[in-house]
């Protein structure tokens, strides 16, 4: 039987008259699909197969396109592998040509005047950038020149594909139609969540909806599939396999800021090892080059309260007043808070305007959070509160002024405490450094600004602060918090004074 394989032109693909590989309904059976956060999922597709006795092969399509043949088991009673081979060259016009490079072909041409055919035999030279062709004792280029042109082929090269297919040589005991299972792994299927939050500050609440997004660029679509969610970081290597094509993995970026205390409660989910598992409630056709959504949670009038943050990096001077940040803060405990576990995705909150219409105030990543965690994410930067810090007087002291304060407790970066000995110091360059804070408010209403400065772990662990106009929180051996009010349409100041060793 000759093949024909239309083309306007050079490679627009038409329509085939006929095809060596069928392209009816998918050859899928029972799937079941798990999917993990990493670019990466399990496929396990049962299905009716007429096995062959003795030894024989078997052809899988509708496999994903991204494969990872050396992860492929299959299990059936009485059949073993012997080998297996994954054909991911598929069949377009492009690699048509290329597969016709030293083959001939008939190339038809029409006359747009009378719609005349002619047509010609020609021997495939060449498929770089174009198509150069022998035809008879000429020369020449297939251009895409906007004349009707179409090339017919004699037949289709039995290694191309019209969908990613997986062939196994088996041997069976016993010839007969059984079920048999597919297994592998393949990139190309990943999940996150997303997160819609409405926030009323008045009332102090917050409702949330989570959702799922699934995208499919695997290559295949799965049909009626059995859909399971793993939310987690899954160990893989740094080296995996598309479709037989190397790619590096890089490793998993540092997790988002937002999680304030990690919680302590179990989430009435289903586990797998440390995992949580979020099984979608139906079947569903997940369709390649296709983002799915399914809701996962939905919680009312959870607590939730805005509050302003600013982070200064060491003792330094703001030569501008900058903004604080805007955070909303909340629970995902059982109780006052959200109740669940919330895997890692984007947070996007809304907030009413004076006419009640839902208006988009920010966004913010957090991490895999277990349930009773606090969380406060950054939503923006506030356009009324500014925070300024000057450094007021840097001085030397000499070793005795530093002795005054050297048995002070200080906290060191693994939790441990211990006091400084003075008569050990054999240094001579210590400082004293007074830091002015000044924070604006002019919004109408008092604010209270969560002001932290870090830079205090310093190499010997014993910066000091020798005094303070408001009563500071030791947040570690790096970090201190004062939380200072702001009255509306007005000024607050923080001074400090610092003892550190240069």
């Amino acid at each position: 039987m000759r093949h024909v394989l239309l083309l306007s032109t050079f490679l627009a693909a038409a329509p085939a008259s006929a095809q060596t590989t069928p392209i009816g309904p998918s050859a899928q059976g029972d799937v079941s699909v798990t999917i993990y956060n990493d670019n990466l999922a399990l496929v396990q597709d049962k299905r009716q197969l007429n096995v062959p006795g003795r030894r024989g092969r078997i052809e899988f399509p509708d496999v994903s396109a991204q494969i990872r043949p050396e992860t492929v088991s299959l299990s059936g009673e009485g059949i073993d592998i012997v080998e297996q081979n994954f054909d991911f060259d598929l069949l377009s016009p492009q690699a048509m040509m290329e597969k016709a490079v030293g083959q001939t072909i008939t190339l038809v041409r029409t006359n747009p005047a009378n719609g005349q055919e002619t047509r010609e035999r020609a021997t495939v030279l060449a498929v770089n950038r174009g198509v150069v062709l022998q035809i008879g004792d000429r020369i020449e280029v297939l251009r895409d020149d906007g004349l009707p042109v179409r090339v017919i082929f004699d037949k289709v090269p039995e290694n191309l594909r019209a969908r990613p297919t997986l062939s196994v040589t088996m041997s069976s005991q016993r010839a007969g139609t059984r079920p048999v299972t597919l297994s592998y792994l393949t990139p190309g299927l990943g999940w996150k969540a997303d997160y819609v939050a409405m926030f009323d500050e008045t009332a102090g609440k917050i409702d949330v909806q989570g959702w799922v997004t699934l995208t499919n660029n695997s290559g295949t679509t799965y049909h009626n599939a059995d859909t399971l969610l793993v939310a987690g970081q899954v160990q893989q290597q740094g080296q995996v396999y598309y479709g037989g094509r190397g790619g590096y993995v890089p490793p998993p970026p540092p997790p988002p800021p937002g999680l304030r205390r990690p919680g302590t409660e179990s989430a009435p989910r289903e586990r797998l090892g440390d995992f949580y598992l979020y099984p979608l409630k139906e079947r569903t056709t997940i369709a390649n080059a296709q983002t799915k959504q399914v809701s996962f949670l939905d919680v009312t009038g959870a607590p939730g309260r805005k509050a302003y943050e600013f982070h200064i990096g060491w003792l330094q001077t703001l030569e501008e007043a900058q903004s604080a940040n805007t955070v909303l803060k909340f629970s995902t405990a059982r109780d006052q808070g959200l109740g669940d576990a919330l895997p890692a995705g984007t947070v996007r909150v809304y907030m009413r305007d004076a006419r009640g219409n839902a208006q988009f105030v920010g966004e913010s990543m957090i991490g895999h959070t277990p349930m009773g965690s606090e969380l406060g994410l950054k939503t923006g930067e506030a356009f009324d509160v500014k925070v300024q810090s000057t450094v007021e007087k840097r001085e030397r002291i000499t070793l005795e002024q530093w002795k005054t304060t050297a048995r002070w407790r200080i906290t060191k970066s693994d939790g441990t405490t211990a006091t400084g000995e003075g008569d050990s110091l054999r240094e001579t360059s210590f400082w004293r450094t007074t830091m002015r804070y000044t924070l604006t408010n002019a919004r109408p209403q008092a604010v209270t600004v969560d002001l932290t400065q870090s830079g205090l772990d310093n190499y010997w662990h014993d910066t000091r602060i020798v005094s303070e106009t408001v009563k500071s929180e030791r947040l570690s051996a790096d970090r201190v918090v004062w939380r200072v009010p702001v009255p509306a349409n007005g000024t607050a100041t923080v001074t400090a004074v610092f003892e550190t060793r240069y």
